[in-house]
C-alpha cells in the first residue's frame, strides 16, 4: 500500500511504526474471510481492510477521528484473526492499537460513551473497585430484564455470586514441592481474582507441585490490557509500569526463570510490553525483560512436562482457544495436547477463529455484535456434545458461560485435578 507521510509525521516514532505496517498491506482481502464483524455485518468498513483505508486516511491527514471513523474502529474485536491470515504480515494489531490512542485524545464521543467508557476504565483494573460494583450489580439483577443496551448487557454479564477474596492473590511466595526446578512470578490480575480466584489457586497448585516457586509480587495487578485496548494510554502505561516495576525488583533480587500469565489477553498485552515502551529509556530495557520472560502457562507447563494424572477423568472437554491465545501468542496446540495427556477427551470448537465476542470490554460496549459471535459460538461448540468446555483466558468463559448451562472452566483446573488437586467447584455437581 503506498502511503505519503510527511518527514515531519515520520519523525513520530509512532507514525513511523503505523506507514510500515500499512506498506506492507496489499489489499488481498483475505482478513475479510475470517473477520467476525465482516461476517455478520457484510460492511466493508467493518473489515480489517476497510479499517485500514480509514486509519490511513485518519493519520496522512493528521486529522481527528470522526464518528465514522470511532465506530468502525470501535466494532473492532481486537481478535488478530486477521493476522493470522494474512499472508503479507500487516501487524494490525499495532496499528490498530495506535488508531484508537488518536480517536481517543482527538474525537470527544457522546456523553453516555464517554461516561460508559470511564466507569469500565476505572472499576475493571481495580479488584477492590470491581467487587464493590459487583456488589451493585447483584443488587440490581432483578432491573436487568427492563434495561436494553449497554446497562443490561453488564448485567447480564455479573455473576450471581459473588466469591470471597482469596488468600493467594495476596503478595507471598509459594515454595516448591521438593526440589525447586524454577522461581516463576504469577500475573494476579484484576477482574480475575474477583470473578473466579479458583483459577489462581489451581496455577498455584500446579506450579508448585511441577516443582515451580511461585512469587506473587506486592504491585503486580492488572497488565493494563482493558485500558490499553480503550485507547487510555496514560491509564494503561501507569498500570503496566506499576507491574513492570513489581517483576524487576523480583528479577534483580532472587532472581526469576519465568513470567507466568494464566490469562491470554494479558498475556498478549505483557508480551508486547517491549513494543509499547520502545521509545522510553526510562522502561524500555526493563520492559523487553519482562516481554522475553513471559509465558502462558500452557507453556511453562510444557516446558516442565505434564505429570501422569492421579485420577482418572475421562470427560469430553471442548477446549475453546481464545483469540488472544491463538491469534495473539500463536499458540496453536499446547492446551489441547496437555489436556490430552492429562485424561480427557479433547475436541476443537468448529469455526474456532472466530471470536466468541468477549474481547475486553467489548461485550459491554458492542453487546449486540458480542451476543450474536457468542450464540455463533455456543451453536459450534454444542456440535461436539461436551461433557465440559474449557478456556485459557476469563473474559471467554464469562462470555461464553453466560449462554450455556455446560459447565466451563479453565485449562488449569482440569490439569490441577488430574494431577492431584481437588475438582473444580464448576463440576461438583456432576
Amino acid at each position: 500500500m503506498q502511503t505519503n507521510f510527511s518527514l515531519a509525521q515520520l519523525a513520530d516514532p509512532n507514525i513511523a511504526a503505523a506507514n510500515d505496517i500499512l506498506r506492507s498491506c496489499v489489499h488481498c482481502g483475505f482478513c475479510t474471510a475470517t473477520c467476525p464483524t465482516y461476517v455478520l455485518l457484510g460492511d466493508e468498513l467493518d473489515s480489517p481492510r476497510g479499517r485500514i483505508y480509514l486509519i490511513k486516511d485518519m493519520l496522512e491527514g493528521d486529522r481527528p477521528a470522526t464518528a465514522q471513523v470511532a465506530k468502525h474502529i470501535d466494532r473492532c474485536l481486537t481478535c488478530l484473526s486477521c493476522m493470522t491470515t494474512c499472508p503479507s504480515g500487516v501487524h494490525y494489531m499495532h496499528l490498530v492499537d495506535h488508531a484508537r490512542s488518536h480517536i481517543e485524545k482527538t474525537y470527544r464521543r457522546p456523553f453516555l460513551d464517554r461516561a460508559m467508557r470511564a466507569l469500565l476504565a476505572n472499576l475493571l483494573p481495580y479488584p477492590n473497585r470491581f467487587r464493590l460494583a459487583l456488589i451493585g450489580a447483584w443488587l440490581a439483577r432483578p432491573l436487568r430484564h427492563v434495561l436494553t443496551g449497554r446497562l443490561r448487557a453488564m448485567l447480564a454479564l455479573a455473576p450471581k455470586a459473588i466469591p470471597s477474596p482469596s488468600p493467594v492473590d495476596r503478595p507471598q511466595v509459594f515454595p516448591a514441592e521438593g526440589t525447586r526446578r524454577k522461581r516463576v512470578a504469577l500475573l494476579s490480575g484484576c477482574a480475575q481474582p474477583v470473578l473466579s480466584p479458583g483459577i489462581n489457586e489451581a496455577t498455584i497448585r500446579l506450579l508448585t507441585r511441577h516443582g515451580c516457586e511461585v512469587v506473587v509480587a506486592a504491585g503486580a495487578g492488572c497488565c493494563g490490557a482493558l485500558t490499553h485496548h480503550m485507547g487510555r494510554e496514560d491509564s494503561a502505561h501507569a498500570l503496566a509500569k506499576s507491574t513492570i516495576a513489581a517483576w524487576t525488583r523480583e528479577i534483580e533480587g532472587a532472581g526469576l526463570d519465568a513470567i507466568v500469565i494464566n490469562a491470554s489477553g494479558c498475556g498478549t498485552t505483557v508480551k508486547d510490553y517491549g513494543f509499547m515502551f520502545r521509545t522510553d529509556p526510562d522502561w524500555a530495557d526493563k520492559a523487553a525483560k519482562v516481554s522475553a520472560l513471559t509465558r502462558d502457562v500452557t507453556e511453562l507447563m510444557d516446558e516442565l512436562g505434564l505429570t501422569p494424572p492421579s485420577v482418572a477423568t475421562g470427560q469430553r472437554v471442548t477446549y475453546h482457544s481464545a483469540c488472544s491465545m491463538q491469534h495473539g501468542q500463536k499458540i496453536k496446540t499446547l492446551p489441547q495436547t496437555l489436556l490430552t495427556k492429562a485424561g480427557f477427551t479433547v475436541t476443537d470448537v468448529p469455526e474456532g477463529h472466530l471470536c466468541c465476542g468477549s474481547a475486553g470490554t467489548y461485550n459491554m460496549l458492542q453487546p449486540e455484535i458480542a451476543t450474536r459471535l457468542r450464540d455463533l459460538k455456543l451453536a459450534n461448540i454444542e456440535k461436539t456434545q461436551p461433557d465440559i468446555i474449557a478456556a485459557g483466558n476469563l473474559g471467554c468463559m464469562t462470555q461464553i458461560g453466560s449462554g450455556t448451562e455446560t459447565p466451563i472452566v479453565h485449562t488449569v483446573e482440569l490439569l490441577d485435578w488430574a494431577t492431584g488437586g481437588p475438582k473444580p467447584k464448576s463440576l461438583e455437581r456432576d
